[in-house]
């Protein structure tokens, strides 16, 4: 008998089986009308298919997502075990982290002294890059999100990424009391990139948390053990 336990990751399976197929047939036959193989195409059919092709790129980030959290809830994927400077990688994300720039918004990364952590880095990178991308998209007006690395306090002893505008990052370095159920992973607009870092950042022995109050939208902190 099935439980409930493991009911979401075989329905994700699933759907994601049945999903794949068709994406893939739809986005391959825009890309071959763009290059004009069926004939030569106005300008106005041209952004036509072209925003088609973006919702259909949309979808199919939606499906690698869907089976990323079907694994990660069903503990079947396998993370890579590397050592990496969680300091130096968001510093990295921050120098290439455009999404706001049209509104005036640019990420900044802060941080002035090694985090040695240890696990799978680009699948952190990209939970924590989805994170970023969430504060960037909450904040309404021009300014500066902050991406804060630092020594938390222990035993035992971690690294923590604090996530947000200026005046808030520092209040954030110590998590509130229940702190995993503080952080509002079910946003729309975002897929399941929110989910799917919540797995990874615990996966690795993390703990994820936002701001308390009416900031809590606008920022959130991560902690990760350091190594050895």
């Amino acid at each position: 008998m099935t439980t409930k336990q493991n009911l979401l990751p075989r329905v994700m399976s699933l759907a994601v089986h049945e999903l794949r197929t068709p994406v893939t047939v739809v986005s391959g036959y825009l890309r071959m009308v763009l290059k004009e193989q069926g004939g030569p195409l106005s300008e106005k059919q041209r952004r036509m298919l072209e925003e088609a092709e973006r919702s259909c790129n949309r979808i199919s980030a939606l499906v690698a997502e869907m089976s990323e959290f079907g694994k990660l809830e069903s503990r079947e994927l396998s993370l890579t075990q590397q050592d990496f400077d969680l300091r130096e990688l968001i510093q990295e994300l921050a120098s290439g982290m455009h999404e706001g720039d049209d509104r005036g918004v640019r990420v900044e990364a802060r941080g002035d002294q090694p985090a040695p952590v240890a696990g799978d880095r680009a699948r952190v990178s990209a939970a924590i890059k989805a994170l970023v991308q969430s504060a960037v998209r909450e904040r309404g007006e021009p300014g500066v999100i902050v991406v804060q690395c630092s020594i938390g306090n222990g035993p035992p002893r971690s690294a923590v990424v604090a996530i947000g505008e200026e005046s808030i990052v520092s209040n954030l370095e110590n998590p509130p009391d229940a702190a995993a159920a503080a952080f509002d992973e079910w946003r729309g607009g975002l897929g399941l990139a929110l989910p799917v870092a919540r797995h990874v950042i615990e996966a690795h022995g993390g703990t994820l948390w936002s701001a308390e109050g009416a900031q809590s939208r606008a920022a959130c902190a991560l902690r990760l053990p350091l190594r050895g």
